[in-house]
């Protein structure tokens, strides 16, 4: 770059947490064309378009020009090649104080400039600074501006014919109004006297002299007296809005005239030369000065402004611009804000009064300043001396208070304001204003025994209690020179409000909110070596092996995909880069100087004002120091800041963002550390933050070395904003070297984060505006299950109670995990077998389902120990499968294991697959045999299929035969269980109830049991098995098997051995009535089973049996047990016996008291039976007579008939 290219931006190192900031506009500015400028200032700066124009204490306009950025710079900021040197025309002046370029007013909407230069205004046209109107200059101004701040056509495209713009010219004794176009105009002038700044909303300006501010409205002529400037000044009057005064009446025809300033002819005699404007290429170049600055003549420039020219609006004579103006000024009185101001004459009017300079008490006279931060307000200073406060008053266009007061810590230097301000209405004017106002003061102030130059920044749109207004100080680089330290003292940077904004990239912005590849695995992990991975839990080793593999093949297939994968993320990060400068792009039309210095005063992004508050405890959280040594409250206070924000544009809808992910980044990084730990609120803070600003889970993954094995990048890799990315990065580098692969038990305040914040990201699925979904939750799922599996560890084994960690996994598993492969393997190296059986049902995997469970119960290790009652689980399962090979392999399994359980997956009614009974017998004899019989006893006894009773009776059979074949004792058992039941005296229970209640717990004992129900009939059985083979079989235990043997003879007919078996085999006295009862049929059956639904005996085949009976009963050996159960029979059953055979059959030797009951109970009956014949004999005999009264009756209605012979 040459010498006169001037590089506009430099690397911002300090971070920056005030509402704005400053960024080099120029620097190293040519102050001086030799190179030797240390004396020279800059007083004035302004710019417009890509123009920028500094105006010097040496008397030059510095022009230069903008070159737009290049695209290719990351910066992207201009730079500014110097295009000119122009020396300003001015007047000698009676005083040797030059104070150089005073002001540059540009005029964009007439393409025209002021320029005020040791009080002398000429006029150029924009933006080459060419003189214009025939080198016209008005000398001994005091200050020109006063544009009309409520013009919303400034900067239109308007016809440059038509379009006039008004100025103000501060003169001795009145303010000149100016009409700027093709033409300069002078309008009536308004009577102020030394007036050294104006700032005008249409009509109404307010302005101030050296003493006091006021309010003129221009075009009526009328003036309101305001503040003094200085409070210490008593003859100024303090009061606010008062009456208004009429000052036309003073001006009359406008202007005394002074003999020394026109020449005859009425021309002045001080007119311009043709002032060749000087241009330099070089810094090296400088025009030189005209002999008539330097020696103090002035040479005639030959042409004279026309009068025509210059025509005055007012009643008043005409007169020219020229005439009018230089008559009232004095060379002598030329007015500067940069130089003291002269001594006030010995009487001065003020307020319409005189006032001896004697009765005035002496003030410091201090500079005004007079802004407009809204249409209808002004806002002006006072004080009471230079290095004492300020005050802010802010007045209406009628002079009254609006609004609280101002505070300036130092009496301010400069003063602009920013922002169009809260509660402001919306114009063309402050459309494209920020809505927060601002007032900038520039100030020197004391700190720390020496001088702090600086921007003093409040807020003027908010009144105290409606919110926080604090100060901000901006400091800004201010050099003494050791012949200047006294006006270094005095005066701040210079500052200034610029005729239009400036563009400007801020790289910090750029980088930090633009997305970044971010990148899990690059960065230095702990070794995988062989024997960490020994060293490690299971969990760890096969997680580190995993990770192994899946690097070994991503580094087999690295090379085919490389070049690719390389331009994509090249694209992306082109995309990035162009969206995230739309972000960092700002505008501002503020700029401060000092030296050769000039920088642009911008707002400070919202990113980087609320990432300094970050950026200050984020060294202290990396370097992990202990939490005594810093507090976090900065980050949280932070993010509390931001709840409820709502983002008013993109760039705060991405600032807003940025700032949640890296508070909450930096807040769960101090949490991760037990040494920055701090017990408290920040976890919930921390988890909000980072939902709200959606930032990408797997960066926190990422930062716990247990969790980052899960993350999965996915194609298209990770991308978050450049800032998170840095900071998670650099944590991953700081912090491996000293953490282990596993989560360990001090851990858990962690775990319980990870647990609800992985939780809450759950909830988002579905959500669209998620980037890598799939990626996304494949890696929170997979995380979450690590961190419950890790919580659980300490949950008490068995069932899962509510509102516990363990109901939190069933409620993730069951309800769908989308790394299902990865949850897997997890489970299974985590030893959570039940866990890992309910993955499987909530993908309806049920041959998985039952394969879990079959290696839980069968033995293997299950920490959790969930599945209580493992069969019967197993058992309920089964029967709502579907798939018939699934239900015969694990229900043969379980009828291996549980034979009841197991015949219920065959024998349920509501099983969704049913099956054949032959071939479930079948499949039973071949995986269960033991089962077999179960399962017919399922259907016979309990579903009642009487068609399995000859198969059953034969697995009886052969445990009660295989049995008394191989055991004497098995046989003696049942020897001394008849002959202890024929001890027992009457009344006894059944032969059935006494080996009931004293059965023994053998299975041949309980099958026997059961094979005399199924003999004697129960269950309608009694049909249903073959006879004759049963009796073969049990024939050669007929000793042992004697009520097995009495039922098959009463199935064969075969009574009176059944019944001689029934009263001296067992002595059963009860069953034998029973036998002639039901004709030998279900004498033995449960107790409380009811009938089979055969069909009882008639009477005389019951007659016959007890007849049977009656002889066995004479038969019994003991004689009481024979006269007692024969009394007995006769008695209960005397009904069934002819009273002839039974007096045949009984001994005559037995007393007749012995079978009295028998034959009065017989002879009642004769008699019963003897009168009840007679009834029927009676009854019968009165329905013959009514049947023979009926016909003699039927024949006498006939009458007779005569019948014929034929």
């Amino acid at each position: 770059m040459s010498a006169d290219v001037v590089s506009s931006h430099s690397r911002q190192t300090t971070q920056e947490a005030g509402p704005f900031v400053l960024r080099t506009l120029l620097e190293n500015v040519p102050l001086s064309a030799e190179g030797d400028g240390h004396d020279i200032t800059i007083n004035c700066v302004d710019f417009l378009g890509s123009n920028l124009y500094v105006g010097t204490s040496a008397s030059e306009i510095l022009h230069f020009v903008q070159i737009p950025p290049n695209p290719a710079e990351s910066s992207g900021q201009a730079s500014y090649i110097l295009a000119s040197r122009l020396p300003p025309y001015f007047s000698p002046s009676a005083t040797s104080e030059r104070p150089g370029v005073q002001q540059i007013l540009l005029l964009p909407k007439v393409n025209k400039a002021c320029v005020l230069c040791n009080s002398t205004v000429t006029f150029y046209s924009l933006p080459e600074l060419s003189p214009v109107y025939g080198n016209t200059h008005v000398q001994n101004c005091n200050w020109v501006g006063g544009l009309d701040l409520n013009d919303s056509s400034a900067g239109d495209d308007q016809d440059a014919e038509t379009a006039t713009v008004t100025v103000l010219l501060s003169l001795k004794k009145i303010l000149r109004p100016i009409k700027v176009g093709v033409e300069a105009k002078g309008l009536k002038p308004v009577e102020f006297a030394g007036s050294t700044i104006s700032v005008r909303r249409d009509s109404i300006a307010c302005v101030a002299d050296r003493r006091s501010y006021a309010l003129l409205d221009v075009m009526r002529q009328l003036k309101i007296p305001l503040f003094p400037i200085s409070s210490l000044d008593e003859s100024q009057s303090s009061k606010v809005g008062g009456q208004a005064e009429d000052i036309s009446s003073n001006s009359g025809s406008g202007i005394r005239r002074s003999a020394s300033t026109v020449q005859k002819g009425g021309h002045p005699t001080t007119t311009t030369e043709d002032h060749e404007h000087a241009r330099s290429t070089s810094l090296g170049s400088r025009p030189s000065r005209r002999q008539g600055q330097a020696g103090g003549t002035i040479e005639q420039s030959g042409r004279e402004t026309p009068d025509r020219l210059f025509r005055d609006t007012s009643p008043a004579p005409e007169t020219t611009l020229s005439r009018s103006i230089q008559r009232e000024i004095s060379p002598n009185n030329s007015i500067s804000p940069e130089k003291p101001l002269p001594a006030p004459p010995p009487e001065a009017t003020i307020g319409g009064q005189v006032t001896s300079s004697a009765s005035i008490s002496p003030v410091t006279y201090l500079r005004p300043h007079v802004v407009s931060p809204s249409p209808q307000e002004f806002l002006l200073v006072t004080g009471t001396g230079p290095s004492d406060p300020g005050v802010g008053i802010f007045v209406n266009l009628e002079g009254d208070v609006t609004r609280s007061t101002l505070e300036f810590t130092r009496y301010p230097d400069g003063l602009v304001t920013d922002g169009r301000g809260l509660g402001v209405d919306l114009s063309q004017n402050n459309a494209d204003d920020d809505e927060e106002g601002f007032v900038l003061a520039s100030m020197a102030r004391e700190a720390d025994q020496s001088i702090e130059y600086g921007l003093e920044i409040q807020r003027w749109d908010i009144d105290p209690g409606e919110g926080d207004r604090n100060k901000f100080w901006l400091p800004v680089s201010c050099k003494a020179k050791p012949d200047d330290e006294a006006k270094t003292a005095l005066y701040g940077p210079g500052l200034r409000s610029l005729a239009d904004c400036g563009d400007l990239n801020f790289e910090e912005v750029i980088e930090r909110l633009r997305l970044k590849r971010f990148r899990a695995f690059s960065y230095p992990l702990r070794s995988a070596s062989t024997s960490s991975i020994q060293s490690a839990d299971s969990r760890t080793a096969a997680s580190m092996e995993r990770v192994s593999g899946e690097r070994d093949l991503f580094e087999a297939q690295k090379i085919e995909g490389e070049s690719l994968r390389e331009d994509r993320e090249q694209d992306r990060n082109e995309e990035e880069f162009q969206f995230a400068r739309r972000l960092g792009h700002a505008r501002t039309r503020v700029v401060a100087w000092s030296g050769d210095r000039i920088w642009w005063i911008v707002r400070n992004p919202l990113s980087l004002r609320l990432d300094a508050a970050l950026e200050a405890t984020k060294e202290v959280i990396m370097d992990g120091k202990s939490a005594s040594q810093f507090s976090t409250s900065g980050i949280v206070e932070t993010i509390n800041d931001l709840r409820g924000r709502e983002a008013k544009s993109e760039t705060e809808f991405m600032s807003l963002g940025y700032i949640r992910q890296h508070a909450g980044l930096l807040l769960l990084i101090s949490l991760i550390n037990p040494k920055t730990r701090s017990r408290g609120p920040e976890d919930r803070i921390a988890a909000e933050a980072l939902l709200e600003g959606s930032l990408d889970p797997r960066v926190i993954l990422a930062l716990i070395p247990a969790l980052r094995n899960e993350v999965i990048e996915g194609k298209g890799g990770i991308w978050v904003h450049g800032g998170v990315k840095d900071t998670a990065a650099s944590y991953i580098m700081r912090g491996d070297a000293d953490r282990t692969g596993s989560l360990a038990a001090d851990d858990d305040y962690v775990l319980q984060f990870m647990r609800r914040f992985l939780s809450a990201w759950r909830r988002k699925k579905g959500f669209g505006s998620i980037a890598d979904e799939n990626e996304v939750f494949l890696s929170v799922d997979a995380a979450l299950l690590v961190v419950l599996l890790e919580l659980d560890k300490s949950s008490t084994k068995g069932p899962v109670k509510v509102g516990s960690i363990r109901a939190d996994l069933y409620h993730l598993v069951d309800h769908g995990m989308d790394c299902f492969d990865r949850a897997v393997a997890i489970l299974e190296s985590y030893h959570r077998l039940y866990v890992l059986s309910r993955l499987y049902q909530s993908r309806k995997m049920s041959s998985d389902v039952l394969a879990t469970w079959r290696r839980i119960i069968e033995g293997e290790a299950d920490e959790g120990a969930e599945l209580s009652d493992g069969e019967q689980i197993v058992r309920n399962y089964l029967s709502n499968v579907r798939n018939p090979a699934l239900v015969q392999e694990y229900g043969v399994w379980l009828a291996g294991r549980n034979t009841k359980l197991g015949i219920q997956v065959f024998a349920d009614d509501r099983s969704s697959v049913k099956f054949e009974v032959a071939h479930v017998v079948e499949v039973l004899r071949r995986g269960a045999p033991a089962a077999v019989k179960d399962y017919l006893e399922h259907l016979v006894f309990g579903k009642n299929h009487t068609e399995y009773v000859n198969e059953l009776i034969t697995y009886y059979l052969d445990i009660v035969i295989s049995k008394l074949e191989t055991s004497d004792e098995a046989r003696a058992i049942l020897s001394q269980s008849y002959e202890s039941y024929r001890a027992l005296h009457p009344p006894k229970p059944t032969y059935q109830e006494f080996v009931t209640d004293n059965a023994i717990q053998e299975e041949w004992w309980q099958g026997r049991l059961r094979l005399l129900q199924l003999l004697g009939g129960s269950h309608g059985s009694a049909s249903e098995y073959d006879v004759a083979s049963i009796l073969a079989r049990i024939t050669p235990f007929t000793q042992e098997l004697v009520p097995e043997v009495t039922i098959l003879y009463g199935r064969q007919s075969q009574h009176e051995e059944a019944l001689k078996l029934l009263t001296h085999g067992l002595g059963d006295y009860d069953t034998a009535i029973n036998y002639c009862l039901l004709g030998g049929s279900s004498i033995y059956h449960p107790i409380s089973g009811g009938r089979s639904g055969e069909s009882l005996p008639s009477r005389a085949e019951q007659a016959k049996l007890f007849g049977y009976l009656l002889t066995e009963f004479l038969s019994i050996e003991d004689i009481s047990d024979r006269v007692e159960q024969t009394g007995s029979l006769l008695e209960r059953f005397g009904s069934w016996f002819d009273v002839g055979y039974v007096l045949k059959v009984i001994p005559d030797t037995w007393s007749v008291e012995l079978i009295s009951a028998f034959l009065i109970n017989a002879l009642r009956r004769m008699v019963r039976e003897r009168s009840e014949t007679m009834v029927v004999k009676a009854l019968s005999g009165t329905e013959n007579l009514k049947i023979n009264a009926d016909l003699i009756h039927k024949i006498e209605e006939i009458g007779p008939s005569i019948e014929g012979r034929d």
